[in-house]
C-alpha cells in the first residue's frame, strides 16, 4: 500500500538525484557552451581546414546517440588504461554532445543575419573580426537566446541516460527506489515531477523570450 511507504527518505533520495541532475545540466551547459563557441568561430571561419574538422565534429554528435557516445568515454577510457568515474564519464559525454548542439543552433543564428550588414560593415573598412564582434556576433546573440534557452530542457532530460553508466542521478536514483519499494507507479511518478520542475520553467523561459523577441521585430 502507498500508505504504507515513507514518504519522507523517497523524497530525500530524489531531492539528491535532482541536485545531481541539476548540477551535471549545468556543468554541461557552461563547459558545452564554451565548446561550443570555439566550434562556431572554426565553422564560420576562413580558414577551410577548420571549418572541415568542425562540421566533421558537429556531424558526428548529431548523427550518434547520446547513450553510445557515453558508452565510448566509460569504456573507451578504461581500454586506454584509464579510470573515470561514472560522472566523470557522463559530465564529458554530455559537454561534447552539448558543444556540437550549440555550435549549430548558434551557426544558423549567424548566418540568419543578412548580407546586408555584412555588406555594410566592409564599406565601413571593417576587418572580419571587427564584423563578427561588432556587427554579426550582437545580432546573432539576439536570435540565439530562444533556441539556447529551449535547447537546455534537452539537456536537463539527456542527463537521464548517464543512468546507463551507473551515474546515481534522478532517474537511477528512481530505478533504485522503484525496486526496493515495488512501487514503481508512485516512484516514476515522483521522478517526472522532479524533471518537470526543472524543465518547466526553461521551458516557459524559451517561450517568453521567443514571443518578445518576435514582438521586438
Amino acid at each position: 500500500m502507498i500508505a504504507d511507504i515513507p514518504l519522507t527518505p523517497i523524497l530525500a533520495k530524489l531531492f539528491e538525484g535532482l541536485l545531481a541532475t541539476l548540477l551535471l545540466s549545468l556543468l554541461a551547459f557552461v563547459l558545452g557552451g564554451a565548446m561550443g563557441l570555439l566550434v562556431l568561430f572554426a565553422r564560420v571561419g576562413h580558414w577551410p581546414l577548420a571549418r572541415r574538422i568542425s562540421r566533421a565534429y558537429i556531424q558526428l554528435f548529431q548523427n550518434t546517440p547520446l547513450l553510445m557516445q557515453m558508452f565510448l568515454v566509460f569504456f573507451g577510457a578504461s581500454m586506454a588504461g584509464y579510470s573515470i568515474s561514472p560522472w566523470t564519464a557522463a559530465a564529458v559525454g554530455l559537454t561534447l554532445y552539448t558543444s556540437a548542439y550549440l555550435a549549430e543552433v548558434w551557426r544558423g543564428c549567424v548566418e540568419a543575419v543578412p548580407r546586408g550588414q555584412w555588406e555594410a560593415s566592409s564599406s565601413l573598412a571593417m576587418g572580419y573580426v571587427q564584423q563578427m564582434r561588432h556587427v554579426v556576433l550582437p545580432q546573432a546573440l539576439r536570435l540565439s537566446v530562444a533556441p539556447t534557452v529551449g535547447f537546455s530542457v534537452q539537456i536537463v532530460k539527456g542527463t537521464a541516460v548517464a543512468s546507463i553508466i551507473g551515474m546515481t542521478e534522478l532517474s537511477k536514483i528512481g530505478s533504485m527506489l522503484a525496486n526496493a519499494t515495488f512501487q514503481p507507479f508512485l516512484i516514476y511518478g515522483l521522478v517526472a515531477a522532479g524533471y518537470f520542475i526543472l524543465c518547466w520553467p526553461l521551458s516557459m523561459a524559451a517561450s517568453h523570450l521567443e514571443k518578445k523577441l518576435n514582438a521586438a521585430r
